[in-house]
């Protein structure tokens, strides 16, 4: 049963033709130090052999929660087909590409019970891993003195979210209360994260643990590498989460962080040569009040190529 000392975490394991690394994913839940886990291995209609694995996996762990889906639906609806049947105070949206450093649940958890009740989020740094499993860096960059320079953003983030992106979606540790008053995920997008973050830093705060607590492995099928190409779904849903973000917006200083990221994100539709997305994109950023020369000149190329 949840104590107060240790709340019940689920791990929700979303897989999805990850029979390669899916092994050495799964053993790093087995391998946590903290006991009180409750785990969904959701299987998004793999085509290769990860639900035989998976099957393995929820045969030796009869406590864990099997979840083949028939077809795939994607990452926001695959996870929150096991959220809503889940229980646990705290969430993790867990690749299975991905790898669980054994103390990343005991290290967050006693990190939430630092961070407060306004604290919807616990992240953490990572390393970038290839497909063999070998260090390529890690997500935050430190000094010679392991310092991190700057310190990435804790407390009332929102600007912060809006105008960059600095946090590690694997490392994220999730208040249940949190995701609940979200409804979870949006189903109508392509990818999650972004729209977590603004939607979720409206209202509560996020803490940095400087610890590196999971391996984020890079490969030519993960979900960070499929963005900006012509007609990106992911792309149409960064726009779609930019105009939640400007109906968000309460300052100044507010839009002008998310003109920072949409005069980004133009940049790079035109240079991926996503012509109605920049016209979308040249549009948020007229309706902020912050256009710019090259903007403008971008937006005109945009409506010239469309």
């Amino acid at each position: 049963m949840p104590t107060a000392e240790q709340p019940l975490v689920t791990i929700v394991a979303l897989c999805y033709n990850h029979a390669r690394f899916l092994e050495t994913a799964l053993n790093s839940i087995v391998a946590q130090t903290y006991p009180n886990l409750e785990v969904f291995l959701v299987d998004d209609a793999s085509t290769d052999a990860s639900p035989e694995i998976l099957r393995r996996y929820a045969a030796a762990h009869p406590g864990w929660h099997l979840r083949l889906l028939p077809a795939n639906v994607g990452n926001c609806q695959a996870f929150n087909s096991a959220f809503r049947e889940s229980a646990g105070e705290f969430v993790i949206d867990f690749a299975t590409d991905d790898v669980l450093l054994p103390e990343r649940v005991a290290q967050q958890v006693a990190a939430f019970a630092a961070a407060g009740p306004r604290c919807g989020m616990v992240y953490s740094d990572a390393e970038l891993i290839d497909e063999t499993g070998q260090l390529v860096r890690h997500h935050f960059r430190r000094d010679a003195n392991g310092c991190l320079h700057p310190r990435p953003a804790s407390g009332p983030v929102f600007a912060d979210v809006l105008a960059r992106y600095f946090i590690s979606t694997p490392t994220m540790l999730m208040r249940r209360a949190t995701l609940l008053q979200l409804g979870g995920y949006d189903e109508t997008l392509a990818y999650e994260d972004f729209d977590f973050w603004v939607r979720a830093s409206r209202h509560w705060e996020f803490y940095f643990l400087n610890a590196v607590t999971t391996q984020k492995r890079l490969h030519p099928q993960s979900m960070s590498s499929k963005g900006y190409r012509p007609h990106d779904p992911y792309l149409r849903s960064t726009i779609a989460v930019c105009r939640k973000a400007q109906a968000l917006c309460r300052t100044s200083a507010e839009r002008a962080a998310l003109a920072v990221r949409v005069r980004w994100e133009l940049r790079q539709a035109v240079r991926h040569q996503s012509f109605p997305e920049a016209q979308d994109l040249s549009q948020i950023l007229r309706e902020l009040r912050a256009v710019r020369p090259l903007d403008w000149l971008l937006g005109q190329v945009a409506k010239w190529k469309s």
